[in-house]
């Protein structure tokens, strides 16, 4: 089976590719990388499942193989949800990682230590040129700091401490993080479906 990752961001691809070869060996992996002619269309829906399923069905047409489409961001229910859909470009188009960390972090400070609670929310899908396979969700539920902390990660993960963890997702080795976080969680439960599919393509082999 080849499956495309649904998205041009280097780190959700190298997290998804080492959580989809750490269960298929047999899968090829490639994402919209791979397909440089292809133009994403403009994401329209009310929540993550609904963009994640737009992103994967539209690239496993465009592609002809199947796909995975990811949308995740940060809720913090004392901002009203904010950034919520709009995790990436809080800041505005075009707005770097550190632009909405900036922008988080100048709210957050308006906030008591105890309202600084947080989730990563990300919606996955796999989809085939033919229609939606499954969408699944998964939540990741901790605090968030002030003060950026770690070098690794991307995204808010310098601000976000999963609860039980003294670390920020930033300061987590990558192994740990991608057996915790919220996009493992919405992995693990594609992972039947993506058993099924293979036995599909097997038996017409």
């Amino acid at each position: 089976m080849e499956l495309v990752i649904a998205t041009t961001n280097f780190h959700k691809i190298l997290e998804l590719k080492a959580m989809i070869r750490s269960c298929f060996k047999e899968i090829e992996i490639l994402s919209l990388r791979d397909f440089p002619q292809y133009k994403a269309p403009e994401e329209v829906g009310s929540s993550f499942s609904e963009i994640a399923e737009q992103k994967a069905l539209d690239a496993a047409k465009a592609t002809g193989l199947y796909t995975l489409g990811d949308d995740s961001g940060l809720i913090v229910p004392a901002l009203g949800g904010e950034p919520g859909l709009f995790s990436k470009r809080y800041a505005g188009d075009g707005a770097t990682d550190k632009d909405n960390r900036n922008k988080l972090t100048l709210k957050l400070k308006t906030l008591r230590e105890e309202e600084r609670d947080a989730y990563f929310e990300c919606a996955l899908t796999l989809a085939t040129p033919d229609g939606i396979v499954k969408t699944s969700r998964g939540t990741c539920e901790g605090k968030l700091v002030i003060e950026p902390r770690g070098r690794s990660g991307f995204g808010y993960d310098p601000l976000f401490m999963k609860h039980d963890y003294n670390r920020t997702f930033a300061e987590l080795e990558e192994d740990i993080k991608n057996r915790i976080s919220h996009r493992r969680k919405a992995f693990d439960k594609l992972v039947p479906y993506l058993e099924i599919e293979l036995t599909k393509l097997e038996s017409l082999r």
